[in-house]
């Protein structure tokens, strides 16, 4: 029967039993005559159908018409039947309190027993309640909600053969005579009582299953034989829950003001895991150091109570001669809560009576925090369960640091409590990370988490078993840990003038220097004296081109014309010992220099005390390791010295194996792959300056290239900065002309050079030859022919010969050479006037997928190729035919010109690299002329300076120049 929302209605709720599932609800809305009185005229209400009625209802009948919903029979089914069954076989066959699923049984009633409540509590509210009649009908009998709460008082009485147990009920100070009055319990989690049509609740929620005895039972009696089992396990119970009445036997209260107890013990893996499904301690930190659990409790008189007990009243069973003695001991909850505070104040966060720390941290946080915790009132122990002993005191560290002559002497002391403890003792625990210190007596002192951090530098760069002492190269780490308030520093006032590296003075040039360093290149030169005074190595890395050879060379004629004992040794790539020469012919014509190097090299270290300077190469140091480290050189100079890079190589190792008084490195990428580079050529230089291999990879590679660690990154740099001048391009512009022309020397590889001789003796007696018979006129085409063949072979040989196998010296040179320009961020023009030539450069660069534009006589784009070069960033290599790139051309996005072969006329290359050094060019430009060494490059060089008046008159042409070589030209030209 519809109930009709545009005429008055009531919401009401109404009690009924079900057969299995007890008391539950229903949710009604009736229909209300003219005298406002409920008609028989009622509709089922429910979540479906409540918004048709909302103008009757409030937020709190929508709550409980959702409750209600939730416990009602088809509910309950369909949350809990596993089966598509019908009511009457689920509870038939899964529900018979029989035959049926008790824990199935369990779990239901728990459910609808926790709605139960909500919806009682609800009903408090003024809700109209009924009993549903036996014929359905909602609104048979009015029921009430008691507004206020009832008590029960528990009645024990010992007599001498049994004891006698009851409850007392009483509503506002009047007792209830609820025994035999037909009362029956509607809910029992906990206890709703419905007596004479009102429906009581109860303060301390009891359990309604303890009320149920007695709805038809006076008392319940306890034969003397099961009466101590069952006062300890039910009465001692029912005392900490509720009040109790006894006779027969006493129940003591006990007052005591808390003590806080905080035990720590180490946890196990299994109970790290429990903790955190449990929502406690730190889950987010590396628990590889172990942790570490703190449990607080309070002593109240004699007895121990769990912090984490949720119970505010705690009760034990004494047993006497002739009866029983219940403590009941109230626990002052305020007081505790103050100690709690106290410790999250301390920044422990206890939750439910625990806390939990990595090992480090809660060993630090004790150190930091015993003795203000003991001064509170806390009383702090160790777990006796727990395995290790750990020392809980003050521990305190004494580090001081004091010059020698070449060293630093390192020493402290450690106090753990009483005892002391040399600072050394603790380096392998620094170093292997093992926080636990044993003392003298066995107990385990867990070393600070910070002193890792602060220390391992100290040890790992530190010698010495007995006595740690630290080379003076880690100035910067003893300053650091002086500013840091980590050590006492003791220094000469020489050393104090050293610390930021920065009192470095002028040094006059020697008198055997040809020519001017310029500003910043006499800086450079005054800074190798700077680190060589104080005996430490050095790397000087200028960008490519600043000159790093002639600052060199100057220091090296410095040391000669101030009595060096012994001769300097220059290791470089084998392709730029001509250059070495030549520029040492240029600016040092005074030093005497051995060119160690060849199959045919005289292996002798004896000559070399003839020599100021012995140049060799990294294949020459690797072959001749054993013989060259017998000689102790005043210097060991490595140029490009990212040959070394690789720590374990044969060469690296070979090189680390020589002796000298001074060390210096040369080059323009020290770092070029890994941050190990770096350390391979630091350590030749300064020996320990980065600790060990193990060391650097753990401490520096690793945090910084895979977890990209700023600070370990400025930490490194720290270290290094004052052994490593660097001077980039842009930071001299002013001090550089407009244009620097460098000349490259290339050497031949063995094949290369053995198809260069062939070819030469074949052309020189044709050539020669033709001379005597026909005279120079018939003679040119054939000198053309040759010569161009020699210069093709020059530079590689595959120009000529297609099934030629071997390599070229200026490839590899060129291409060095292209990849140091490319790491620095700069842009290169590579000029020649072969295409062959440029079609192997171009196959070179695709193998190592480098990306360039390119432009040759054929190339259709011209205009394209010039604006991807100057517009993108990713392209910095241009590879230009001499002829069809000379001239009309705008790249003013490269700095670098790279001329792979000369020519008669200078002037065609000048003309190429105007096409950087042009209008609209902000750099410095750097042109470098690759000459192959021993070949008719060399001496066509050689040529020009002879004639040069005729090879710069612009209207010259190749063949002009031939016509005008004598017979003395051409022979030289093919000697």
């Amino acid at each position: 029967m519809n109930v009709y929302t545009t005429q008055p209605f009531q919401v009401i709720y109404s009690l009924f039993e079900h057969e299995y599932l007890g008391y539950l609800f229903e949710s009604f809305v009736v229909q209300v005559n003219s005298k406002g009185q409920l008609t028989l005229q009622h509709q089922n209400i429910s979540a479906k159908n409540a918004d048709e009625f909302s103008s009757r209802l409030n937020a709190e009948d929508f709550k409980l018409i959702q409750l209600i919903d939730q416990v009602q029979q088809d509910a309950v089914l369909k949350k809990f039947s596993t089966k598509k069954m019908s009511p009457v076989d689920f509870f038939l066959k899964v529900y018979d309190p029989e035959k049926g699923d008790k824990t199935l049984q369990e779990s239901i009633s728990h459910y609808i027993q926790a709605r139960m409540a909500k919806i009682l509590e609800l009903l408090r509210h003024d809700k109209m309640t009924f009993i549903m009649g036996k014929d359905g009908e909602p609104t048979w009998k009015r029921i009430n909600i008691a507004p206020e709460r009832a008590t029960v008082l528990f009645h024990f009485m010992r007599n001498t053969d049994n004891t006698h147990y009851f409850p007392t009920i009483k509503y506002a100070g009047q007792k209830l005579d609820f025994q035999y009055r037909n009362a029956s319990l509607i809910c029992y989690e906990p206890a709703w009582l419905l007596l004479n049509d009102v429906v009581y609740s109860f303060e301390k929620n009891v359990d309604g299953k303890k009320l149920q005895p007695f709805l038809n039972k006076k008392f319940i009696v306890v034969p003397r034989s099961v009466e101590e089992n069952y006062y300890r396990k039910f009465v001692a119970q029912l005392v900490e829950q509720f009040d109790v009445h006894a006779k027969g036997f006493a129940i003591n209260a006990e007052k005591y003001a808390p003590t806080p107890y905080l035990t720590f013990s180490e946890l196990a893996a299994a109970e790290v895991g429990a903790l955190k499904q449990a929502g406690e301690g730190r889950s987010d930190r590396n628990s590889a150091g172990g942790k570490i659990l703190f449990d607080l409790s309070f002593k109240y008189g004699d007895y121990m109570v769990q912090a984490q007990e949720a119970k505010r009243i705690s009760v034990s069973m004494e047993k006497t001669p002739d009866s029983y003695i219940f403590h009941k001991l109230i626990r002052d909850a305020n007081h505790e809560k103050e100690f709690v505070k106290e410790l999250n104040k301390r920044a422990l966060e206890v939750k439910n009576g625990q806390a939990v720390l990595e090992k480090n941290e809660a060993f630090s946080w004790l150190s930091n925090n015993l003795q203000s915790l003991e001064q509170q009132g806390f009383t702090v122990t160790q777990c006796q369960k727990s395995g290790k002993n750990y020392f809980i005191g003050e521990i305190t560290l004494d580090v001081g640091i004091t010059e020698k002559n070449d060293w630093f002497d390192i020493y402290g002391t450690v106090r753990f409590g009483d005892f002391q403890v040399p600072f050394i003792k603790l380096k392998n625990h620094i170093l292997t990370k093992n926080n636990e210190f044993i003392l003298p007596n066995g107990q385990v002192a867990i070393i600070p988490e910070e002193w890792f951090t602060q220390y391992i530098e100290l040890f790992a760069f530190s010698e010495g078993e007995d006595q740690l002492t630290l080379k003076k190269h880690h100035m910067a780490l003893v300053n650091d840990l002086q500013n840091g308030n980590l050590a006492t520093v003791t220094m000469t006032r020489k050393l104090e003038k050293l610390r930021e590296f920065e009192t470095i003075e002028d040094q006059p040039l020697p008198a055997g220097f040809v020519g001017e360093l310029r500003p910043y290149q006499k800086a450079g030169y005054n800074w190798l004296h700077f680190v060589q005074n104080y005996k430490f190595g050095g790397c000087l890395a200028d960008d490519m081109g600043l000159g790093k050879t002639v600052q060199t060379l100057a220091m090296l004629q410095h040391r000669k014309e101030n009595g060096a004992e012994s001769a300097s040794l220059l290791v470089m790539p084998t392709s730029l010992v001509y250059n070495w020469l030549n520029e040492a012919q240029k600016f040092t014509p005074n030093l005497r220099i051995l060119n160690y190097t060849g199959t045919y090299r005289d292996k002798n270290v004896e000559l070399f005390q003839e020599y100021d300077v012995v140049l060799t190469s990294y294949g020459i140091v690797r072959l001749d390791a054993e013989l060259l480290k017998s000689y102790y050189f005043d210097y060991i100079i490595l140029d490009e010295s990212q040959a070394i890079k690789n720590p374990d190589s044969t060469t690296s190792r070979a090189v680390r194996s020589l002796k000298s008084r001074h060390r210096l490195i040369l080059t323009g990428t020290p770092v070029e792959n890994s941050t190990m580079d770096l350390w391979a050529q630091m350590s030749f230089i300064n020996p320990g300056l980065l600790g060990n291999q193990h060391f650097f990879r753990n401490e520096f590679l690793k945090p910084i290239e895979k977890e990209k660690d700023e600070q370990k990154t400025r930490r490194l740099h720290a270290l290094i900065k004052p052994f490593i001048l660097r001077r980039h391009k842009s930071q001299v512009a002013k001090e550089l002309p407009e244009k620097i022309e460098h000349t490259s020397f290339c050497k031949m590889t063995e094949e290369q050079e053995h198809a260069y001789e062939e070819t030469k003796s074949f052309y020189r007696n044709k050539i020669l030859t033709s001379l005597e018979e026909n005279g120079p006129g018939n003679t040119q085409f054939m000198l053309l022919q040759g010569l161009t063949k020699l210069r093709q072979i020059a530079n590689h040989p595959l120009m000529t010969d297609a099934g030629y196998v071997g390599e070229s010296g200026k490839l590899k040179e060129v291409l060095r050479m292209t990849k140091n320009v490319m790491g620095k961020g700069h842009k290169v023009l590579i000029f020649s006037q072969f295409v062959k030539h440029l079609e192997i450069i171009r196959k070179s660069l695709d193998e190592k997928e480098i990306a360039y534009t390119y432009l040759d006589g054929n190339t259709k784009n011209r205009q394209e190729q010039v604006e991807r070069f100057q517009t993108d960033e990713s392209i910095q290599v241009f590879l230009i035919s001499l002829k069809a790139g000379g001239v009309g051309l705008n790249l003013t996005a490269a700095d670098y010109v790279f001329i792979l072969d000369p020519w008669w006329n200078p002037a065609v290359e000048a003309q190429a690299v105007d096409r950087a050094h042009r209008i609209g060019q902000r750099n410095t430009v750097f042109t470098y002329k690759f000459i192959t060494k021993d070949t008719v490059e060399e001496k066509i060089l050689a040529l020009q300076n002879r004639k040069i008046q005729l090879v710069t008159d612009l209207i010259s042409t190749d063949e002009t120049i031939i016509k005008s070589l004598t017979r003395e030209d051409i022979d030289s030209l093919l000697s």
